[in-house]
C-alpha cells in the first residue's frame, strides 16, 4: 500500500517542553489510524504537524508526496497540503452569519474557483452524505452541536481531500449527539477514507481502527491492530492506560 503520510524522527518542543519525541509513523492509503493516550501525551499535537497547524523543530513529514521541513518553511508544500488535507476540530469553527450550505460550499468556490451553482450542489450532496441536508438553509447557531459537527465534516469533504484528520471530534458534545458524529466517520472509513483520529472513544477506536497507535509523554510506545493494542497490549503504559479508561 502506497504510505499517503510519512514522519521521520519528528520532534516538537514548546519552550523547553519536548512534546514530540522521535516519531516514527506512516499511514498507508486508505488506512484508518487511530491515535489514543493520555490527555496531554501529545496526541493533537501530533496530528496538528501534519498539515502545518504546529511547526517542529527537528525530522520531517511528508503528505502526499509533499515534504515539512522544521521551522515551517515549507510554503508551497505546505498550500498542496492543505487543499488535499480535511481536518475537523474538537470545536466546529463554522461561520456564524453563513447559511450551513454557504458554510460547505465556500472553500471549493474561493480556493478551487468552482462555480456557484456546482459548489452549492456539491454541499448538498454532502450534506445528505452526512444525514443533515434539512438543516441546509439554517446557520450554525440554529443547531446543535453533533449537526454543527457534521456540517464541520461536510465542510471538510468540500474539498475532495486525500487525508482526513480528526482531533478529538466528538469531546465537546453531550454524550446524546457523539453517535451520530461517529456514524458518519464510520460511513467515511467503510468508503475507504484515510483518517487519522485522535479520540477517547475506546469502543469507538476498536470498532473503526486499522491500526491503533498509543502515545505516551509524546512517544509511540505501542502500536498494532485494535485486537493486539486493546486484547493483549504488551507496554506497562498501554495496560495501565487502558485498564484506566476501560474501567470507567
Amino acid at each position: 500500500m502506497t504510505a499517503i503520510v510519512k514522519m521521520h524522527k519528528l520532534n516538537k518542543h514548546f519552550g523547553s517542553l519536548h512534546v514530540l519525541k522521535d516519531i516514527e509513523l506512516e499511514v498507508a492509503q486508505g488506512e484508518v489510524v487511530v491515535i489514543i493516550g493520555a490527555s496531554g501525551s501529545g496526541k493533537s499535537t501530533l496530528i496538528r504537524c501534519v498539515n502545518g497547524l504546529e511547526e517542529f523543530q527537528d525530522g520531517n513529514i511528508e503528505v502526499d508526496g509533499h515534504s515539512l521541513i522544521p521551522h515551517g518553511k515549507s510554503h508551497r508544500a505546505l498550500k498542496a497540503i492543505r487543499t488535499e488535507v480535511g481536518m475537523v476540530f474538537q470545536q466546529f469553527n463554522l461561520f456564524p452569519h453563513m447559511s450551513v450550505r454557504d458554510n460547505v460550499s465556500l472553500a471549493p468556490i474561493k480556493v478551487r474557483g468552482t462555480s456557484r451553482p456546482a459548489a452549492e450542489q456539491q454541499a448538498d450532496t454532502l450534506l445528505e452524505r452526512v444525514n443533515i441536508l434539512e438543516q441546509a438553509d439554517k446557520y450554525p447557531g440554529q443547531l446543535s452541536g453533533g449537526q454543527q459537527q457534521r456540517v464541520a465534516i461536510a465542510r471538510s469533504l468540500a474539498m475532495e481531500p486525500r487525508l482526513m484528520l480528526f482531533d478529538e471530534p466528538t469531546s465537546a458534545l453531550d454524550p446524546e449527539m457523539i453517535g451520530e458524529v461517529l456514524d458518519v466517520m464510520r460511513k467515511l472509513a467503510r468508503e475507504g477514507m484515510t483518517m487519522m483520529i485522535v479520540t477517547h472513544e475506546m469502543s469507538f477506536a476498536r470498532e473503526v481502527a486499522d491500526r491503533v497507535v498509543f502515545i505516551h509523554q509524546g512517544s509511540i510506545v505501542e502500536e498494532g491492530t485494535p485486537e493486539q493494542v486493546f486484547d493483549t497490549p504488551q507496554h506497562p503504559r498501554t495496560q495501565s492506560f487502558l485498564a484506566r479508561v476501560l474501567s470507567h
